[in-house]
């Protein structure tokens, strides 16, 4: 939540529209010898939460479908703040391990590491919960109900909150979503772990200093098969309990009150059965961004008519009015109640502690050595070596004295990117290269060199860089952004509008990287950044260039792995990294042509899932098995060898492509992946089998099954543009031919 938004809510309540709440907590009050059904957890849980409704007045119901619920005193029914946060770590709660910003994880192409994370991240919320009401607190952040993932497409590099992400692509971003909502929620079958929100419903990617009063309008065929498909396997796969919608309109209607799409296409069509929170402030968007209502009880009837149960703020205070005027009715208001109350039951907040499984989670398992080394492995699992010429690294033996340069090194912000929460120990850059140098016997030296942005910093600083550089025996030049200059709109003084404005390095840290080159040392370049960085220059000039994203707590010590050899990285690009802003269109235009892996149509620098690694891979056979009719799903084997002499993970990658393709289409996509660990010289067989992917989604928004010619290419990145791979050991490729399925050849979208 932003400045802006939180202005806007204090206005609110100011008007009116905020209830104050109990300070303590209340204590159980007296049934008499009959005890409510509500309390009986031996009662379906409808019937316990129609119970607890009917209890309620009118009143009282109105003061839960707001964020900051206030007590009911008289039923034993505690205070509750549905505002949590959990995007790569439990957020804005102190205390709590900080895992790579979720750009990062997606760079790990590992859905298997992201529900252990995401396990890792609910364990921790359950612990600090436990604590807060043990404390007797119910404030923000303390809560179960975290407003995360972040499923939004990553359609343009500019998009400050594109670091959140799971990248450009749906299918990616559809099996870590999931993975990741599964984590959080746990696998009980009784309970819920915690509540995700899948956010922000729908077509979402910026700009972001428009989104309280922007119009998204793709089209019928991009907003099927780019904008949706996440939330709906979110939704059907996860299944999320939650559904956030976005601050902007779609096709003209706020999301927030859009009924054909959270009724009709999220109830309706895909079967969600959870609740709908608005985005912080929205409601109050709908008046004066969107200018789609006159007044405040007006906006809170829409929204609430068209799905939205519960405000982020206190705008639904409103609708105590809008009750007076007609604009929603009594059914309306149990309706929204009965979904929050369902999923508070679902989390066992009114039954004993000893039922739920979670209760007993200590608070010591927060930030455990357990979850700071899952946070290390995250990391490792995350960074991408994009260039790697005559095997510069990993450093070898050879180097003794280390030149570490540039103003991302010693800069603990750079570890965490937004939301997140406060580690006790971070590792630095400098901090983790420090330590594996110095057990290494490898002499270490530190110069700043530039600022972090702007054109430049001072002679001094710079020559001394210098200095440090041509004493060593390589230079580690580390630069990049922070997530003081990208990120959600009113986040940071420095940029408040969020997004970015350039795509390559600040000046200053050209300029900076350009005197390292021109000493004639060799020089590896590690990138921060929660997006993409445009550096052409350094693809050329440099020796070896890793991405290291916004990597966590332990991202120094991982970082420090990976370039010592400790590690081979296995991260795959989840986002295009263009050549120049020039190659991309207007921000402002959802249409996806010319954007992203599937449809631009110039060359990159480097391609949506490239990374290389310090082992090399041998692929085949291909074997790819459709069913006589298609039937929407190929099968698919591929052998994949390590050929070299060390362990390493390598990312398997499955494209599809149908020539002739209509000019809407997609040009290739991932239909997918896997990342496999293999042993020296290990070989293994991997299996896919495609169904969803199989398909093609027509201009009318409609999803068909594939069938004459498609190409498959699997590897360890994308064909090139021929559809072949550079080398015989990237993968293999086949085409093979699909028979048309019996009418009705329709899928459901």
């Amino acid at each position: 939540m932003t400045a802006r938004a939180a202005a806007g809510l204090a206005a609110l309540a100011l008007a009116g529209c905020a209830r104050a709440r109990p300070a303590e907590d209340v204590a159980r009050p007296s049934f008499g010898v009959a005890r409510p059904r509500f309390l009986d957890p031996g009662e379906l849980r409808s019937a316990r939460v129609d119970d607890l409704v009917s209890r309620l007045t009118r009143a009282e119901k109105l003061g839960q479908l707001v964020s900051d619920a206030p007590a009911i005193p008289r039923l034993g029914v505690p205070a509750y703040h549905w505002w949590s946060e959990a995007l790569h770590g439990v957020a804005r709660a102190g205390r709590a391990t900080v895992f790579p910003q979720v750009i990062g994880l997606a760079a790990t192409f590992d859905p298997a590491l992201v529900g252990r994370v995401a396990e890792a991240i609910s364990d921790e919320a359950r612990a600090k919960y436990d604590e807060a009401q043990r404390r007797g607190e119910h404030g923000r952040y303390q809560g179960l109900t975290f407003f995360s993932p972040n499923l939004n497409l990553f359609r343009d590099p500019r998009w400050g909150r594109g670091q959140e992400t799971w990248g450009e692509d749906p299918a990616l971003t559809s099996r870590l979503g999931v993975a990741f909502v599964r984590g959080m929620q746990g696998e009980d079958g009784r309970y819920l772990k915690t509540i995700a929100t899948a956010k922000h419903f729908a077509a979402h990617s910026g700009p972001e200093a428009a989104r309280h009063w922007f119009d998204a309008r793709p089209s019928a065929h991009d907003l099927a098969d780019s904008y949706l498909p996440q939330f709906e396997a979110a939704v059907r796969a996860g299944p999320v309990a939650s559904v956030m919608p976005a601050y902007n309109r779609l096709d003209g209607v706020p999301c927030a009150a859009d009924a054909p799409l959270l009724s009709d296409r999220l109830r309706g069509t895909w079967g969600f059965r959870g609740y709908v929170v608005s985005d912080c402030g929205a409601i109050g968007d709908i008046v004066s961004g969107h200018h789609a209502a006159r007044t405040l009880e007006e906006a809170a009837a829409m929204a609430l008519n068209a799905g939205t149960d519960l405000s982020c703020g206190g705008e639904y205070g409103a609708l105590a009015r809008a009750l007076e005027r007609g604009l929603v009715s009594d059914a309306a208001i149990d309706r929204a109640v009965k979904r929050l109350f369902a999923a508070r039951f679902e989390l066992g907040m009114f039954d004993p502690p000893d039922e739920v499984p979670w209760s007993r989670l200590p608070i010591s398992v927060v930030e455990s050595p357990e979850h700071r080394a899952l946070a290390r492995a995250a990391a490792r699992a995350s960074i991408v070596l994009l260039e790697n010429r005559g095997g510069a690294l990993p450093l070898g033996a050879g180097v003794r004295r280390l030149a570490v340069v540039g103003p991302v090194a010693d800069d603990r912000d750079v570890l965490l990117g937004n939301y997140h929460g406060e580690p006790t120990r971070p590792i630095t850059l400098l901090d983790g290269l420090r330590a594996e140098a110095g057990a290494r016997g490898v002499e270490i030296a530190y110069g700043r060199g530039a600022p972090l942005a702007g054109g430049g910093g001072s002679s001094a600083q710079l020559a001394d860089a210098l200095r440090v550089a041509r004493r060593a025996d390589v230079v580690v030049a580390t630069l990049g952004l922070s997530p003081r200059y990208e990120g959600e709109e009113g986040e940071n003084p420095e940029n408040p509008g969020g997004d970015r404005a350039a795509l390559g390095l600040p000046a200053g840290q050209q300029r900076l990287l350009e005197a390292l080159v021109a000493t004639g040392k060799p020089v590896v370049l590690v990138l921060t950044s929660g997006s993409a960085l445009s550096v052409p220059w350094a693809a050329a000039h440099v020796r070896a260039i890793l991405e290291a994203w916004y990597p966590g707590e332990e991202g120094g010590a991982a970082l420090a792995e990976v370039l010592f050899g400790a590690y081979s990285p296995a991260g795959r690009l989840p986002v295009t990294v263009v050549r120049s802003i020039e190659d991309l269109p207007p921000f402002e235009d959802y249409s996806m042509q010319g954007r992203t892996y599937r449809y631009a149509d110039k060359e990159p620098l480097w391609a949506f899932g490239h990374g290389l690694g310090y082992a090399t891979f041998r692929y085949g056979p291909l074997a790819v098995a459709p069913p006589a009719d298609a039937g929407g799903r190929v099968e698919i084997s591929v052998g994949v060898e390590n050929t070299a002499a060390r362990a390493a993970d390598e990312v398997v990658e499955v494209y599809l492509s149908k020539p002739g393709a209509p000019a809407y289409a997609p040009r290739r996509w991932l239909a997918g992946f896997e990342r496999v660990p293999l042993a020296p010289h290990e070989r293994k067989t991997v299996r896919f089998e495609i169904s969803g992917a199989a398909t093609i989604v027509d201009e009318h928004g409609r999803r068909r099954r594939l069938d004459g010619d498609i190409d498959v290419a699997v590897g360890g990145r994308q064909p090139d543009r021929s559809w072949r791979f550079a080398r015989s050991t990237d993968g293999v490729t086949a085409r093979v031919h699909l028979r048309p399925p019996p009418p009705p050849d329709d899928i459901a979208p």
